[in-house]
């Protein structure tokens, strides 16, 4: 542990306090847990690093096979249709040149076709190992994320034991170990959003069902910790949609929070938008906040970027719903004004 912030504490320990064996041992748990929260927090990181760009690179690579593989489905298709009148000339003739018979331009179309055989087969295993790794990194967050949130939960319970058992705690000993706590209750947070944040990809967890938005809304609002003096209406019913029931649940409850947390009047008004599109829904949640200025609309959906002055945000509630959204094809965007507010924008493929 840092030499200053252990000497901090036992400035407003009691002299008895000091020589607890159950100090010590709270110190340590601290300090242990400090290193290793670096340690596995940074091979995360790392680890989510290095899939996204395997998968860009790939996704990359697939493209330009898919618009290879277009290219010559377009020239078979051409030749097919033409079989019986097109003429194609000797690449080894002499200058006049000769025609291809029927059963050479068959040979040429099949090994056309051939190659497009064994591209589509090295297609499939690659797709087949990016799965196995996106498997790997899914199953290596959810290891890591429980051998971050062990060493949590045992400061945790230490904090609460010396609470218990020095019942003539100085006031800002108090005050310190409760600073502890909320700490810890946002790292564990912090944790849990790169949990969700790793495996909204994951095909195999989505769990799709009909959804009445309407009553997931109000769901959420029940839930949430809504002063008086904010009122959260919709002028318009919501659609019943089809998707996975808890993704589109962290879309409304991260934006409704966002909301919540943003007003800063006397009268907070909240209202949830919805237009019915051709081929799309379009949703929006509309705040009369402080807003948001507009150097910041881009980096507000970045990961671990927030504009919470009091840091007690996490800084990926909008990057896990703009990457739901774009599971879903959609796209979101946000308009704002400071001073009077906020509204961002969502869409959903139908």
């Amino acid at each position: 542990m840092h030499s200053l912030l252990a000497r901090q504490i036992r400035k407003f320990l009691t002299p008895q306090a000091q020589e607890s064996q159950k100090i010590e041992k709270f110190l340590h748990a601290i300090d242990r847990s400090y290193h290793n929260f670096e340690e596995q927090f940074g091979m995360l990181q790392r680890a989510m690093d290095l899939s996204s760009n395997e998968l860009f690179e790939a996704n990359q690579k697939l493209q330009q096979e898919a618009e290879q593989q277009k290219k010559v489905i377009a020239r078979l298709t051409d030749a097919t249709k033409t079989l019986q009148t097109i003429t194609i000339k000797n690449q080894q003739g002499n200058k006049h040149g000769s025609e291809l018979s029927g059963i050479e331009l068959a040979v040429m179309i099949e090994e056309q076709a051939y190659q497009i055989s064994e591209a589509e087969k090295q297609r499939e295993l690659l797709l087949q190992d990016l799965e196995k790794s996106n498997k790997e990194l899914n199953d290596y967050a959810h290891v890591v994320s429980h051998d971050l949130k062990s060493p949590l939960r045992s400061i945790n319970t230490l904090i609460n034991w010396i609470k218990e058992d020095s019942e003539r705690l100085e006031p800002t000993v108090k005050t310190n170990l409760d600073m502890i706590d909320q700490n810890i209750e946002k790292m564990d947070n912090l944790i849990s959003g790169i949990l969700e944040y790793s495996v909204i990809d994951d095909k195999s967890r989505n769990l799709e069902s009909e959804i009445d938005l309407n009553q997931v809304v109000n769901d959420i609002i029940r839930l949430l910790q809504i002063s008086d003096h904010i009122t959260i209406t919709s002028d318009i019913s919501l659609p019943i949609i089809y998707a996975d029931p808890a993704r589109i649940k962290q879309i409304f409850q991260n934006l409704l929070n966002n909301a919540v947390n943003a007003i800063d009047k006397r009268k907070g008004e909240i209202i949830i938008l919805f237009e019915d599109k051709e081929d799309f829904w379009q949703f929006g949640v509309k705040d009369n906040g402080k807003g948001i200025s507009k150097k910041y609309h881009d980096k507000i959906f970045q990961m671990f970027q927030t504009l919470d002055t009091e840091k007690k945000s996490t800084g990926i509630g909008l990057s896990i719903v703009k990457k739901i959204v774009e599971f879903y094809h959609g796209t979101i965007w946000i308009e704002s004004q400071e001073g009077i507010g906020t509204t961002f924008y969502f869409t959903l493929k139908k």
